[in-house]
């Protein structure tokens, strides 16, 4: 597998359909690294060797598997309250379970990370919803280390000194973040480059992704995710300051648009830009 540059310029992509295809396609992008998302509903029984085998022929590193959970939905605030990560309770043990799956399929690749949105976490550590989910976190972090892996939250539903004490409050050396700066703005969580310096230690792994604050006469949605460079994060202000933290990890492309052809579009134009800026 090649060894990566600091600041290497790689891309989030999903599983689906044939690894080698899949990966070829990322590669004639015109990068070498990338991370992983798996679907809630992929089979993941027998999927890690086609998947290793491809990594392996390509020389595509893989430096993150993410897990996603089946019932989940973005369509707005409130159902993203509802629906994802870790917080609702009735999904909870399906969904902890998934995650350990989710490790082993990463270990089979000999991927050092994985990574999932857990949900909001209350601001209240004495809530129940807080308890039962620090807890959950406790064992996936505990799991994951048997595999040697670092297991990272993304953010985007908390501010980021909520997120903090949590992490504190977890207390697993293995337990990081992946940090996506639209995001919280998406979600209008706080500013992104203010909360680097709050939870920069623990900062493993990065999404280049870009998105405007939420409409203030449309309570309850989400900000609109744009093209790299053309929203509210000021991606330049961004590597700036990750340099500054010290961040040394690679600069993840994440363009979430229905459109394939587009978003490859909008993925070769980020990777042109981030280029000029490392």
């Amino acid at each position: 597998m090649p060894d990566l540059e600091p600041l290497e310029i790689g891309v989030m992509f999903w599983a689906g359909g044939d690894p080698l295809e899949t990966i070829r396609e990322v590669k004639s992008l015109g990068v070498r690294c990338g991370q992983l998302g798996i679907p809630g509903e992929m089979e993941l029984d027998g999927a890690a060797q086609a998947w290793k085998q491809a990594l392996e022929a390509e020389q595509f590193r893989l430096v993150t598997v993410f897990a996603a959970y089946r019932g989940e939905s973005y369509a707005d605030i409130p159902t993203v309250q509802r629906t994802v990560g870790f917080i609702p309770p009735a999904t909870r043990q399906e969904r902890e379970e998934r995650t350990y799956a989710v490790s082993d399929f990463a270990a089979r690749l000999g991927v050092p990370s994985i990574a999932t949105h857990i949900g909001f976490i209350p601001e209240d550590p004495s809530h129940p919803d807080y308890v039962a989910v620090r807890d959950m976190v406790r064992r996936v972090c505990d799991y994951a280390a048997r595999h040697g892996q670092t297991f990272a939250l993304e953010t985007g539903q908390e501010p980021a000194r909520v997120l903090r004490r949590f992490i504190e409050d977890v207390d697993r050396p293995n337990l990081k973040v992946n940090f996506d700066p639209a995001n919280m703005i998406m979600y209008g969580s706080g500013d992104p480059i203010e909360a680097l310096d709050i939870v920069g230690p623990w900062v493993i792994s990065v999404h280049c992704k870009d998105g405007e604050w939420p409409a203030k006469d449309r309570p309850g949605a989400l900000g609109v995710e744009k093209r790299l460079g053309e929203g509210a994060v000021g991606i330049e202000r961004f590597i700036q300051k990750l340099k500054a933290i010290g961040y040394r990890g690679t600069l993840n492309i994440e363009r979430e648009i229905e459109d394939r052809h587009q978003r490859l579009a909008d993925i070769r134009d980020a990777i042109e830009l981030l280029r000029k800026l490392r």
